[in-house]
């Protein structure tokens, strides 16, 4: 069995990034419910995320979303951050709130409109440079909603041209990360619409450009972790975006429809050496859903992450491969099942007290009387959420 001091290691060493935009009003298409306390800008965000890391110990990096987080000083925004002990993560780009982008940004038929489309690309790396974050994180909501409606390889190319032109800018220690959606807002063709997409585009590009998965991005039955593997096995995965589907792309708190799949995800990180901080994959929240209140879903999202990640570490790797050499294959699944049957919240606790934190992260932050300090003193400006 591996050795538990090495799993406390790695699991103290640990870096989940949280989205400025979950500790926000947001929902559904159809409602957003208004909490109090929620920050009214993102210096307030980066305080709500400070929060997480305090009781969690693993969360020290949060996304910036822009131009939903847009500021007049992103070296003041960064310096903010640090003095609440966590730094400015993945900068998130927008091209899909803009009435130009109806019928798309990057891949849009009118050169005029693929023009703006790159000022804000080329915009959100200065302010990557401004901040000191390493990776710009490009989600396009880009396609088509009927047959004959786009030309389908000419809107490739036009992505890879618009893609190009961000890469180039990109200095030596920075990279970009092309997530995929498998639909919507586009119904009938989607520009990237699978992990095969993001990947043909990242390996034309260079080193520079990986793949990122969102959990809640495939069409049901889709074997991740088999993605995940194959991302890692050619050094081409940037990032995560953890969430959980029951339907589509739901960004419920990751681990809540299916804990098992997260467990199997990881096994394959932590099989093919994606927590080496060399790797650069980037382990990142995306929830923003409408019932559940903020901090603690986020807190609550940390620690299914850090539970399934303990799991995969005590996987049995030399039974495991003992078991698939010689053919065992219902021995080769009791060790997985093995690990993923263990309780490992009694060792996550013992871990947290030996870094000096609360065993339970939800009730050291209850005690804070943080939730009930931000809803007295956070009245009167206007609430963020999306779009803002």
């Amino acid at each position: 069995m591996p050795d538990p001091s090495a799993v406390k290691a790695a699991l103290q060493a640990q870096e989940i990034e949280t989205p400025s935009w979950g500790y926000a009003n947001s929902g559904t298409r159809f409602k957003v419910f208004a909490q109090a306390g929620v920050p009214r800008d993102p210096f307030e965000k980066l305080a709500d995320a400070a929060q997480v890391h305090a009781v969690t110990g693993v969360a020290p990096l949060v996304s910036l979303h822009i131009p939903w987080d847009r500021v007049d000083d992103y070296a003041a925004l960064a310096a903010h951050a640090a003095d609440l002990g966590v730094r400015i993560g993945m900068i998130n780009s927008n091209t899909f709130q803009d009435d130009d982008f109806k019928l798309g940004s990057v891949a849009h038929p009118d050169p005029a409109v693929r023009r703006k489309a790159v000022e804000h690309l080329l915009d959100c790396v200065d302010i990557m440079d401004a901040t000191g974050s390493d990776s710009l994180k490009l989600w396009f909501a880009d396609g088509t909603n009927y047959p004959g409606q786009d030309d389908i390889v000419a809107r490739q190319d036009r992505l890879f041209e618009a893609l190009s032109q961000i890469y180039e800018r990109l200095g030596d220690d920075q990279r970009m990360v092309l997530e995929y959606k498998l639909f919507e807002p586009a119904f009938y063709t989607t520009d990237v619409p699978d992990w095969g997409t993001s990947y043909a585009h990242c390996l034309k590009l260079g080193p520079k450009a990986k793949v990122v998965v969102d959990t809640g991005h495939h069409a049901p039955g889709t074997n991740i972790e088999f993605i995940v593997a194959f991302l890692l096995r050619e050094g081409k995965l940037g990032a995560f975006d953890f969430n959980s589907r029951f339907y589509a792309d739901d960004d419920l708190m990751v681990g809540a429809a299916d804990p098992f799949q997260l467990f199997r995800i990881l096994h394959e990180v932590a099989k093919n050496g994606g927590f080496d901080r060399a790797t650069g994959v980037a382990f990142m929240l995306d929830q923003c859903h409408n019932i559940e209140a903020k901090i603690p879903a986020m807190i609550r999202s940390v620690m299914n992450v850090q539970e399934a990640t303990t799991k995969a570490l005590l996987v049995d790797l030399p039974a495991l491969r003992e078991a698939q050499a010689a053919g065992d294959v219902l021995g080769a699944h009791a060790v997985l099942m093995d690990a993923y049957d263990t309780d490992v919240r009694p060792m996550l606790a013992d871990l947290r007290e030996e870094m000096g934190l609360g065993p339970d992260p939800v009730a050291a932050y209850r005690a804070t009387g943080y939730a009930e300090k931000i809803a007295a003193e956070r009245v009167g400006g206007v609430q963020a959420g999306w779009g803002a």
